[in-house]
C-alpha cells in the first residue's frame, strides 16, 4: 500500500528560540560580526519572512535557526525537538538559495536523498518523495536530470526534498532570489503549501518586500541586528 502523506501531530509552543545569539566570523582585526546578539522565537505553525538587503545578516540568522551555524555567544535552542543534532535533522529542513541538486541524480533520487540520509528506508523514502513531488507540482519530472530543469522547477524539487523529512521547521534562504517574479510567486505558493502539508513552521529570508508582505509576520535585519518592522524596535 502506498504511504499516505499525513500531516504530523501538532506540537504547540516554540520550535526554536534564540537568546542574545550572535555570530562572528574571523578573529581579531579581521573579525566580522554577521549577527549581533538577538533574541527571537519561532512558534509552531508560524509564517515568518526575514527581510533586509544583501549582507544584512539574514542568511546567517537563518543558519543559526537551522543549527547549521553555532552562535559565537548566546544560545539557540529547539525546545520541542530532540536533544541531539541527529535528532533535530529529522525535524528541520532547509531550502538553500543556490543550486542544491546533485547533477548525477535524477529528480526522484535527489528528492529521496534527504530522507535516506537521515535514516529512512529506501522504499519509504521513495513513497514520500513521489508524494512530495506531486504536492509541489513536478511529479512528471521524476526521471529528468537537474541540468534539464528550469530554475523554478529545480527550486520546487528542492522544496519536495525538504518535505520528505516531514519537517516541523521549514527554512528557505532567498528561495526566489534567482527567479523571475512570476516563477518566484509560484515557489512561494509551493512553500506555503508544503508547510501546510507538513504542519511545519515556515521561515524564509528575502530582500524582496513584495515576498515579505505575503507572510503573517516580518522580521527585519539591518547591519546584523534584528528589528521588528512595525515598531522599529530591536527584538
Amino acid at each position: 500500500m502506498t504511504e499516505q502523506f499525513l500531516t504530523p501531530p501538532h506540537h504547540p509552543g516554540q520550535v526554536v528560540r534564540c537568546v542574545d545569539a550572535a555570530r562572528t566570523f574571523g578573529h581579531g582585526d579581521t573579525a566580522v560580526v554577521a549577527v549581533h546578539g538577538c533574541t527571537c522565537e519561532v512558534s509552531a505553525g508560524a509564517r515568518i519572512a526575514i527581510t533586509g538587503p544583501s549582507g544584512s545578516g539574514k542568511s546567517t540568522l537563518l543558519h543559526l535557526l537551522a543549527g547549521l551555524e553555532a552562535p559565537t555567544s548566546g544560545e539557540v535552542s529547539w525546545p520541542s525537538f530532540g536533544s541531539t543534532a541527529v535528532e533535530r535533522s529529522r525535524d528541520i529542513a532547509v531550502v538553500f538559495q543556490g543550486p542544491s541538486l546533485l547533477p548525477a541524480l535524477d529528480v526522484l533520487e535527489n528528492t529521496m536523498m534527504a530522507a535516506v540520509l537521515t535514516g529512512t528506508d529506501e522504499a519509504t523514502a521513495k513513497e514520500r518523495a513521489l508524494a512530495a513531488l506531486e504536492i509541489v507540482g513536478v511529479a512528471a519530472l521524476v526521471n529528468q536530470l537537474p541540468e534539464t530543469l528550469s530554475g523554478g522547477q529545480a527550486q520546487r524539487v528542492a522544496v519536495a526534498r525538504a518535505l520528505t523529512l516531514r519537517p516541523r521547521l521549514l527554512l528557505a534562504d532567498e528561495p526566489t532570489g534567482q527567479l523571475d517574479a512570476t516563477t518566484g510567486r509560484h515557489v512561494i505558493n509551493v512553500l506555503f503549501k508544503a508547510a501546510d502539508e507538513a504542519g511545519a513552521a515556515l521561515v524564509i529570508t528575502t530582500h524582496d518586500q513584495a515576498v515579505g508582505d505575503r507572510f503573517d509576520e516580518q522580521w527585519e535585519m539591518r547591519d546584523g541586528r534584528l528589528f521588528t518592522p512595525v515598531k522599529g524596535e530591536l527584538l
